[in-house]
């Protein structure tokens, strides 16, 4: 088993990825706590993944600072140590152009995604810096790496995400702690359902897209659930500030190469300037 004793809290792990990502945790011998700010729908994965393995949940809102800092105690009370940390918990919401959107619920979003996984890094990392070793897992998602007409505050808090991942990876290396991000694909998540039910608002492309979907199937978040798996274990040691594809990228391949892999721009956000990095046509 990849995690086996390994202590991983999942923000976001009662649905969706999140749930995967907690089942595949479970089924590589983790002890996983999950947190959600339904209490209803956390008890019931609980439910459904207890009889595997180890499994706790946590009520929390990991936009305010006071669950996050519950989240963490709790968890860390209950199993004596904290290895994994996954923040996988966002909202796509509002949905529009920016001239028709709520401006407070654009701003919700950002304390949401964004500073939702500040806080979790933030309280969780003392536990790991104590250690000396850490894997911390963020989630990118549409709009991080290229324009997302009329999802600009859900694609401004996941680009951000990227950033801050990279930026945090150099902050704690030191102390033997990871931290990458993963862009999971189209997923179907309730996420989908959000994208049709705004009709126009989304945009004709992006209506389309989810209409098919919807019908044929999105990316599986077993895919993503996977890749969590391995930047959680030690087989990814040393691979650290970067965001990874479920989909595209050959990240199962990863454990040949990571110190080609860090010792390249490789899996970061980046600008083509003719100095730093130079586009070449293949």
């Amino acid at each position: 088993m990849k995690l086996k004793d390994k202590v991983a809290i999942i923000a976001g792990g009662s649905r969706g990825i999140g749930k995967a990502i907690a089942k595949a945790f479970i089924e590589e011998g983790a002890r996983v706590a999950i947190a959600a700010r339904s209490k209803d729908v956390m008890e019931s994965t609980i439910m459904e993944l207890k009889p595997q393995g180890e499994i706790i949940g946590i009520p929390a809102d990991i936009s305010k600072r006071e669950d996050v800092q519950n989240l963490v105690e709790r968890t860390f009370k209950h199993y004596g140590t904290l290895d994994i940390l996954v923040n996988v918990a966002g909202v796509q919401a509002p949905i529009g152009t920016l001239m028709e959107v709520d401006i407070q619920e654009w701003i919700d979003n950002i304390h949401i995604n964004l500073i939702g996984t500040v806080l979790c890094c933030k309280e969780a990392l003392p536990y790991m810096i104590a250690k000396r070793r850490g894997k911390i897992i963020n989630f990118s998602g549409g709009g991080a790496t290229s324009p997302r007409p009329n999802f600009s505050a859900y694609a401004s808090s996941k680009a951000a995400i990227v950033r801050f991942t990279e930026t945090l990876a150099m902050e704690v290396r030191n102390w033997g702690i990871d931290v990458n991000a993963i862009a999971p694909g189209a997923v179907n998540t309730r996420m989908l359902e959000e994208i049709i039910k705004a009709g126009d608002k989304s945009g004709g492309k992006e209506l389309l897209d989810a209409l098919e979907r919807k019908q044929n199937g999105g990316t599986p978040p077993e895919l993503a659930a996977e890749l969590a798996v391995f930047l959680a274990s030690e087989d990814s040691n040393g691979l650290t500030g970067r965001l990874i594809s479920a989909v595209w990228d050959d990240w199962k391949n990863f454990d040949k190469n990571i110190n080609d892999i860090i010792n390249s721009s490789l899996y970061t956000l980046r600008r083509i300037d003719g100095n730093n990095f130079i586009e070449t046509k293949s």
